[in-house]
């Protein structure tokens, strides 16, 4: 997105300048789209040589775009490794994904029956451009717009804190995701993903707290952790506890 400057003409009246965004901005966000979509799995080591030429950039505007990834925690410096992409262990996944899963429940005991019609259509309109995205044959968008609606089902519990604790996660949940999204997207296909959102949208609607809590919780966004779990290091007994419960609870609900 341009950044845009006000300016005030001799008259008095304001002229907004739109700036277009700087090499080391646009660097970023490709470097991020890469780590997020999985083009760069958690551990790669991010070599600037290929990164200058795949993006067309010099060394100063991408080692400016390393520092804001850095910031962001996507990015860290090891040594004799150079900058890597932040590795995730079974630990961090388990803590990431309980603690989502607990803010998503609050939201869903604090906001259904939704009382905010403006808070309900958030959410039709989240999975309008969730089916705009799989419409466009879009894998990277469809996760974003699949973010962006779960974001909007927080956002029913009108508890800003909340909303953004829960956006605090963002990046780290996306970054889980990425690790397989060709999988996911393969598993089930863009269009599995929407109804699957769809499902939930539903019962927002019909407004039982309870069984939007089910449906949350049977959403399959687990899957994932299932199939790499036991590739993933960094191994605790809580997690294993927790991936153990996941492995029952599938086990239970299979057809």
């Amino acid at each position: 997105m341009a950044e845009r400057t006000t300016v005030t003409r001799p008259d008095g009246t304001a002229r907004r300048i739109a700036h277009p965004p700087s090499l080391a901005r646009l660097a970023a966000d490709a470097v991020r789209k890469m780590i997020l979509t999985g083009e760069l799995q958690p551990g790669d080591r991010v070599v600037e040589n290929q990164l200058t030429h795949q993006l067309g950039v010099s060394r100063p505007p991408l080692r400016e775009a390393l520092r804001v990834l850095e910031q962001e925690g996507l990015l860290v410096q090891q040594p004799r490794r150079g900058v890597i992409v932040v590795p995730i262990t079974l630990h961090d996944v388990y803590e990431i994904f309980t603690l989502r899963d607990q803010l998503e429940r609050m939201a869903v005991e604090l906001g259904v029956p939704v009382r905010s019609p403006d808070r309900l259509e958030r959410c039709r309109a989240a999975l309008r451009d969730l089916e705009d995205a799989a419409r466009a044959g879009d894998a990277a968008t469809v996760t974003d717009r699949a973010f962006d609606f779960h974001l909007a089902v927080v956002g029913l519990a009108g508890h800003r804190r909340l909303e953004e604790s829960y956006r605090s996660l963002s990046l780290q949940m996306r970054l889980c995701m990425g690790m397989n999204q060709r999988a996911r997207v393969a598993g089930e296909g863009l269009w599995g993903i929407v109804e699957r959102h769809r499902a939930i949208l539903e019962t927002l609607e019909r407004g039982d707290p309870q069984e939007a809590l089910e449906v949350l919780t049977d959403h399959g966004q687990h899957t994932f952790v299932l199939e790499l779990g036991h590739s993933l290091d960094g191994r605790s007994a809580e997690a294993e506890a927790w991936l153990e419960r996941l492995g029952r609870s599938r086990s239970d609900t299979a057809p």
